[in-house]
C-alpha cells in the first residue's frame, strides 16, 4: 500500500472545500501542494445530494457563494441546480477539479508528533490507501450525509402510504393529486410545501412549534440589472454588500430587541395569510426572532400556496399516526398519502473521521475552539465551520484565508507545527460553538466542541470582524509553534 504525500490534505468536495482550496492555491505559500478528498462521486456537497422539490438556498448568492468568482446571473436566492453548476464551473475554470479525488472516504487521521505530519487511512473506491499530510482541513459540513435526524413519531410505522425524509428524496416519487403531509417546520419544510403543492391535491405542514417565516423579494430589480449591463463586477459588489448590512442589521435588531421584532413580523405575515387561517397558533413561536434561524420564502411562495387554497397547516402534538392519516392530541386528524419527515438533520462532526494524537483518540466534544477554527491540543489540523447568522461561506472563508496565514507563518518561523493551548481551560466557560436553540441542534451538540468566554476562544462574532480577525489579526495569541525537527 503505496503512501500519498501532499502539504495541506482537504475533506470535502463542498461549497467549504472548493474555496479553501482556492485559498490555498493563490496564498499558501509557493509551492504548496494539495489535494481534495471526497467521499461521494461528484463535487458539491449538500447541493449535489439534495434532490427534494423546490431545493435552494437560505441565503442569498451574493454572500453565499464564492467572494473570488461574483454572483452575476439570476435572483439572489437561488434553486440548486444553478448554484451546482456555479460550483462546477468555479472548479473548472481554476484548475481545482484536477486536484479532486473522487470515491476517497478518509475513516482516520493519525498526528504523529515526531514526524509532524498526518495519517490518514483512506478507503478509495473499495480500496486501502493512505495519504500522509502536513495540515489537514474539514471542510466536511456539520451533519450525516449516510443517516438522517430520525424522527420520533408515534405510530409511523403503521402508516401505509409513502415516508419520505427530505434528505433521501426519491426521484421517481409521484405526489401530483396526492395528499401530501410534511412533518417540521424548518427552512426545508417551508421550501417544500409550495412546490409539492403546484400539483398535489393538498400539502399540509404538521408543526408542533411554529417558525417565522418572511417574505423576501427575489427578482431581478431594475436596479441591479442596470449596474449588471454597465458592470457586472460592481452589482455584484454592491449587493453584496447591501444583503451584508442588512442581514446583521435584522439580527441585531432582533436581538436587541425582541419584542418589537417580534411585533413587525407578526404584521408582515398576518398580512401575507388569507382570513381563512389565523396567525395563532400557527406563526407565533414560543421563541424569540433568531433564537433559531428566521425562515424565507422567495416572494412569498409559502403564503401564496396557503391564500389559494393548496397549501395548509395544523400545529400541535402528533398523537398517533394510522394507516392513512395524522392524528393529533387534540383530536385533529389529516388524511395522507404522503408523509414527509423534514424534521432537521443528524449532526456529524469532521465527517466523523476517527481522529488521534500519537495513537491516543481525540475527543473533539472537550475541546475548545481557537477563533471558531481549530481545536485545542490538535496540530495542524482546522474545521471549516460557517455562520447560522448569515451566509454559510462568510465563516467558511475566514477560515480558509486564516489557514493560509498560519502556513505562511510556520514557514517563515521554520515551523513544522502550530498547535491551539488553552492555559487556563479549567477556568474557561463553555459555550455552544453554534448559538441556536433549534431541536436537532440540542440534540446533537453532545459531539460539538466548545467555545469559551474570553480571548481567541471566543465564539465568533460577525463577519466583519471575523474577516478582519482573519486578515490581520493575530495568529500567536493562545497558538504554539512547533519547530522543525
Amino acid at each position: 500500500m503505496g503512501v500519498s504525500e501532499y502539504d495541506v490534505i482537504i475533506i470535502g468536495a463542498g461549497i467549504s472545500g472548493i474555496n479553501t482550496a482556492y485559498r490555498v492555491q493563490n496564498s499558501a505559500p509557493k509551492g504548496t501542494t494539495y489535494t481534495i478528498l471526497e467521499s461521494r462521486s461528484s463535487i458539491g456537497g449538500t447541493w449535489d445530494l439534495f434532490k427534494y422539490p423546490g431545493l435552494r438556498s437560505d441565503s442569498d448568492l451574493y454572500t453565499f457563494g464564492f467572494p473570488w468568482r461574483p454572483w452575476t446571473d439570476g435572483p439572489a436566492i437561488a434553486e440548486g441546480p444553478l448554484i451546482l453548476e456555479y460550483m462546477k464551473e468555479a472548479t473548472r475554470d481554476t484548475g481545482i477539479d484536477k486536484a479532486i479525488k473522487f470515491r476517497h472516504r478518509a475513516t482516520k487521521a493519525n498526528w504523529d508528533s515526531r514526524a509532524l505530519k498526518w495519517t490518514l487511512d483512506v478507503d478509495a473506491d473499495g480500496q486501502k490507501q493512505q495519504f500522509r499530510g502536513r495540515f489537514i482541513v474539514f471542510a466536511t459540513g456539520y451533519y450525516d450525509y449516510e443517516e438522517p435526524l430520525h424522527a420520533v413519531i408515534p405510530g409511523l410505522e403503521n402508516f401505509g402510504g409513502t415516508v419520505v425524509h427530505p434528505q433521501f428524496w426519491p426521484e421517481d416519487l409521484d405526489y401530483a393529486g396526492k395528499e401530501v403531509a410534511i412533518i417540521g417546520s424548518g427552512a426545508t419544510a417551508v421550501t417544500i410545501h409550495p412546490v409539492i403543492a403546484k400539483t398535489a391535491k393538498q400539502t399540509t405542514i404538521v408543526q408542533r412549534s411554529p417558525s417565522y417565516i418572511l417574505p423576501v423579494q427575489n427578482s431581478v430589480s431594475p436596479l441591479t440589472s442596470a449596474m449588471r449591463f454597465v458592470s457586472p463586477a460592481l452589482a455584484y459588489k454592491v449587493n453584496r454588500v447591501r444583503f451584508l448590512i442588512f442581514g446583521y442589521l435584522l439580527f441585531y435588531f432582533s436581538r436587541a430587541f425582541p419584542s418589537t421584532a417580534r411585533k413587525l413580523i407578526r404584521g408582515i405575515t398576518t398580512k401575507e395569510l388569507p382570513a381563512s387561517v389565523s396567525h395563532d397558533p400557527h406563526f407565533n413561536p414560543k421563541y424569540n426572532p433568531w433564537e433559531q434561524r428566521l425562515c424565507v420564502t422567495p416572494n412569498g411562495e409559502f403564503y401564496r400556496a396557503i391564500r389559494e387554497g393548496k397549501g395548509g397547516i395544523l400545529t400541535g402534538t402528533i398523537k398517533t399516526v394510522t394507516k392513512n392519516s395524522i392524528v393529533l392530541e387534540d383530536g385533529q386528524e389529516l388524511h395522507a398519502d404522503i408523509i414527509v419527515t423534514a424534521t432537521g438533520l443528524k449532526l456529524k462532526v469532521a465527517g466523523g473521521i476517527e481522529l488521534s494524537v500519537d495513537g491516543e483518540k481525540f475527543d473533539i466534544s472537550s475541546k475548545y475552539m481557537w477563533k471558531g477554527m481549530m481545536l485545542h491540543d490538535l496540530p495542524n489540523a482546522s474545521l471549516v465551520l460557517g455562520y447560522t447568522n448569515a451566509s454559510w461561506t462568510l465563516g467558511a472563508d475566514a477560515t480558509a484565508q486564516t489557514i493560509c496565514r498560519l502556513l505562511n507563518e510556520m514557514e517563515k518561523k521554520g515551523a513544522g507545527a502550530v498547535v491551539p493551548r488553552v492555559a487556563n481551560a479549567d477556568e474557561m466557560k463553555a459555550l455552544p460553538v453554534l448559538d441556536l436553540n433549534s431541536t436537532y441542534i440540542k440534540k446533537g451538540e453532545g459531539i460539538l466542541p466548545k467555545t469559551g468566554d474570553s480571548g481567541p476562544w471566543k465564539p465568533r462574532s460577525n463577519y466583519f470582524n471575523d474577516i478582519r480577525e482573519a486578515k490581520w489579526g493575530s495568529i500567536h495569541n493562545g497558538l504554539e509553534y512547533v519547530q522543525k525537527r
